[in-house]
């Protein structure tokens, strides 16, 4: 590797930087979460609200609490969904591929998501 092979990796890690910071700056905190399962919207549970929600006939748990939202429990044989951790901010999502499920952060109304997430 060249010296300018250096400088370019260098910028471009900086700009992911750049990027990364100003996309974690402007997130909002979410107001709800949207399930959508087979791209049918199925339900929508305030994030203010602590409760325990059995999906797509019993193959996935969602646990709202503390303001977030996450699931527990997936009969998928990755787990991959579970794996993804809580969600709390607009535009971030939790998708289960194999029940065909997503949920989605929405800010007080519905449309209030942050397209740069």
């Amino acid at each position: 590797m060249k010296k300018k092979d250096f400088i370019l990796i260098g910028v471009i890690v900086a700009l992911a930087l750049v990027l990364l910071i100003c996309v974690k700056l402007t997130q909002k905190e979410g107001a709800c979460v949207v399930v959508k399962i087979d791209g049918i919207e199925v339900a929508t549970y305030s994030l203010n609200v602590n409760g325990t929600y059995t999906l797509n006939g019993g193959t996935n748990v969602l646990i709202i609490k503390d303001g977030f939202a996450y699931l527990s429990e997936a009969n998928c044989p990755d787990h991959l969904c579970v794996k993804q951790g809580k969600i709390s901010k607009t535009g971030q999502v939790i998708t289960c591929l194999p029940n065909k499920l997503t949920v989605t952060v929405y800010g007080a109304e519905k449309n209030d998501v942050d397209l740069i997430s």
